[in-house]
């Protein structure tokens, strides 16, 4: 260097050149930091190569999976290379013809030289007679399967396993193993020992709501569980009902459109909160039902003013509206009308709506029966079907049947329990009538029928009519059931019974006919005719 100039900027050094305010240390070190860059795998600012566009040390990458490999005297990484030395030192077994380390006694690999465990030779099975394989109990895997005693030895072994049994656990075992099948009892007994496993409490309520599956159904093991714990008073029946009401309700409310939906919403509160002081004081309660009903009939009215009134207010409606609404459905004039009346009612007193739409209409309509009825012929050949015909299913036999001849609603028959049949007197109770109502020989014959029918499960169901959803529980058939049980027939059960109706209240006095089926004299008198049939009056 030559003859010192002045001193560098960065480190104070003597600078021999003109033109340069660093030192030669300092030149060299900004020279190489300008030629540097972030490496985009490691981050560290190297001079990246040209055909890789990284650092030298991100360049080298394995050549069998890609990873880098920092040694520059190595191809492969630590991963590759270990397993490339294990490859080298295996060799192709001649008995399975796979890779492997060939041991020194056999001249196998590894697998084929370990020792097979032996199975027992197959035998007959006790059960079905056949030469396989046991699975247990002198029985084959088939037969062991559906061996009755399978739930039993199961719920042993769980008695032994657990610390501290409950006391109802060899009844629950025999509970399940009576009503159903030998792999849903087994099953039930292995979803009660997880949970009784557990770290939660094992008291049956406890038990029971730990048992439950979210959603709309809440599992047949819980199911069961509930049946056996109120049969025996050990817990209280579950919301399941509530919920599931709940949910329609809430679904209903959901389908109102938005800018009506505060109104119906709160109108569904306060008539849950009237429903909860009833159940409270003592007095009838609305039903689950008739508040989904009202639910309904407010989503319609809700759907029909904003698609053909182009109203989004409440208090926009009129009573031109309310009208054109109930003329939708002429039928159900009168129970929508009320429905109607009640929420306009409950907005006027929450303010919002000055004046109620519905104050100046009127139910109109006859009060009396305007059902259809079934002919003579066509009563004929519903006794034949029901009474001849084998291919017929009993449970639509006896609905028929006790609805052509004696009037019995779905609902009666639907709650008519074995308890209620008289064998000596051939009669049975139905529902809130005050007396035995006594069988004809068809239809004592069609009752038998449907009995011989429920005695084929294997159940403890009380009712005369057991279905499989029913047949493992206590619970009566379900209403859809018995609403499409004689969709066969091609009549309601509704027409049936009206034409039994019509035809006792306008041939005898129908204060009788209201004493012996347990109706109001009103609701008799509906069905009162009114014409005077020519062929009854005296000649003069």
């Amino acid at each position: 260097m030559g003859k010192k100039q002045r001193d560098c900027v960065t480190c104070g050094g003597p600078v021999g050149y003109l033109d340069r305010q660093h030192c030669c240390l300092c030149w060299r070190r900004m020279k190489e930091q300008a030629a540097k860059a972030p490496c985009p795998s490691c981050g560290l600012d190297r001079v990246l190569q040209d055909d890789t566009g990284r650092c030298i040390t991100c360049s080298r990458v394995c050549t069998e999976c890609g990873h880098p490999v920092r040694s520059p005297q190595n191809q492969l990484c630590r991963e590759c290379r270990r397993r490339a030395g294990q490859l080298a030192g295996q060799r192709t077994c001649p008995r399975c013809q796979k890779p492997g380390y060939l041991r020194e006694t056999t001249g196998w690999c590894g697998h084929c030289s370990r020792p097979r465990q032996g199975k027992n030779p197959p035998r007959i099975c006790r059960e079905c007679g056949q030469l396989r394989r046991h699975a247990g109990l002198g029985l084959c895997s088939a037969c062991w399967q559906k061996h009755p005693g399978r739930p039993f030895i199961r719920g042993e072994h769980l008695q032994e396993r657990l610390t501290d049994p409950p006391v109802w656990l060899a009844d629950f075992v025999a509970q399940v193993a009576a009503r159903h099948c030998v792999a849903r009892a087994c099953g039930f007994i292995t979803d009660l020992g997880r949970l009784l496993e557990d770290e939660h409490s094992n008291s049956p309520q406890a038990l029971l709501e730990r048992s439950r599956r979210p959603g709309r159904s809440m599992g047949s093991f819980a199911r069961a569980l509930e049946d056996f714990f109120t049969l025996r008073g050990l817990a209280l029946p579950t919301d399941q009902d509530e919920r599931l009401a709940t949910g329609r309700r809430r679904r209903r409310v959901e389908a109102v459109p938005e800018p009506l939906r505060p109104a119906v919403a709160a109108f569904d509160t306060s008539r849950m909160r009237a429903q909860d002081r009833a159940r409270r004081a003592g007095t009838r309660p609305r039903s689950n039902h008739t508040l989904e009903t009202a639910l309904a009939t407010m989503r319609d009215l809700a759907i029909f003013l904003i698609n053909e009134q182009h109203k989004a207010d409440w208090s926009l409606v009129d009573v031109h509206d309310i009208e054109a609404f109930l003329t939708v459905l002429p039928r159900a004039r009168k129970r929508r009308l009320t429905v109607l009346r009640q929420f306009f009612r409950f907005a006027r007193a929450q303010k919002l709506v000055l004046a109620d739409p519905t104050r100046g209409l009127i139910a109109k309509g006859a009060k009396g029966f305007r059902g259809k009825t079934l002919t003579l012929d066509q009563q004929r050949e519903l006794f034949r079907r029901w009474t001849t015909d084998e291919q017929v299913h009993p449970h639509e036999a006896l609905v028929g049947i006790l609805a052509l001849l004696h009037g019995a609603s779905s609902s009666e028959v639907r709650l008519l329990q074995v308890t209620e049949v008289d064998r000596l007197a051939q009669t049975i109770r139905l529902g809130k009538r005050p007396h035995p109502v006594p069988l004809d020989p068809a239809s004592w014959t069609v009752l038998l029928r449907c009995l011989n029918h429920r005695e084929v499960w294997p159940t403890e169901n009380p009712h005369v009519m057991v279905t499989k959803g029913t047949k493992a529980g206590r619970s009566p058939a379900s209403t859809a059931y018995l609403s499409h049980v004689l969709d066969d027939c091609g009549f309601p059960p509704r027409m049936i019974r009206s034409t039994r109706l019509v035809d006792l209240v306008n041939t005898m006095d129908p204060k009788l006919v209201a004493a012996a089926f347990g109706m109001d004299p009103q609701a008799a008198l509906i069905y009162l005719a009114d014409h005077v049939d020519p062929g009854r009056l005296s000649d003069r």
